[in-house]
């Protein structure tokens, strides 16, 4: 399982503190992973759910229960990015963002996504390497109305916690191959939601038409 894993790189330190928080307290070790994932620490949510999927897999866990887990988790750790975002926001990712892999062009990214998108993107924006953590920073400057934004972040998160974990069950004792397939799922992800706002884009333009013809 987790002791077949070589090597002594952040990654790997992570997966195994990842694996063993998870085996010692439960759901409760999911929440935590994940609200610490979404407040900015650097743990991958690609590493935590797999291995949720394969505790679900070897029937310790259930899968409804990982993913409210996660799912919950996501939603704390945006708000409190969110109410950072309200107040020191830029300048608090501008003197510490480097110790949390974040720095001001994945803002300024997030920033331009959200100013263009609203609502769209912090639903899709779950789904997105990078920005599915920091879009939670520019809601809370843009002080975007706070029940909306746990709402978007709740039902954005719900279908990639899913994702993740059922590929942890699907993939059983071998979960932690997805550490090596990670960025390529990310790289799907992306194409999938460029695709899902470029749709919605359309459907939008088309109403507006419409409407402005009747």
């Amino acid at each position: 399982m987790i002791h077949t894993l070589h090597g002594h790189s952040l990654l790997e330190i992570i997966v195994l503190y990842s694996a063993a928080i998870i085996e010692k307290i439960g759901y409760l070790g999911i929440f935590i992973l994940m609200t610490l994932e979404s407040a900015l620490v650097p743990i991958p949510s690609e590493i935590v759910m797999p291995f949720a999927g394969f505790l679900v897999w070897s029937g310790k866990m259930d899968l409804t229960l990982v993913v409210l887990s996660g799912t919950l988790g996501n939603l704390v750790g945006s708000f409190i990015l969110y109410k950072l975002g309200e107040g020191p926001g830029l300048k608090f990712i501008e003197k510490y963002g480097k110790y949390f892999m974040i720095g001001e062009p994945e803002v300024a990214q997030a920033q331009q996504l959200f100013s263009r998108y609203g609502s769209l993107i912090i639903f899709t924006g779950r789904m997105l390497p990078a920005v599915r953590t920091v879009i939670s920073l520019p809601a809370g400057i843009s002080r975007m109305n706070l029940p909306k934004f746990l709402a978007y972040t709740f039902l954005g998160s719900v279908p990639w916690n899913l994702a993740l974990t059922y590929v942890g069950l699907v993939l059983g004792e071998h979960w932690v191959v997805i550490e090596k397939y990670a960025r390529v799922l990310d790289y799907v992800v992306i194409v999938l939601a460029i695709i899902a706002v470029l749709a919605f884009y359309i459907y939008k333009t088309r109403n507006r038409k419409e409407y402005q013809r009747s």
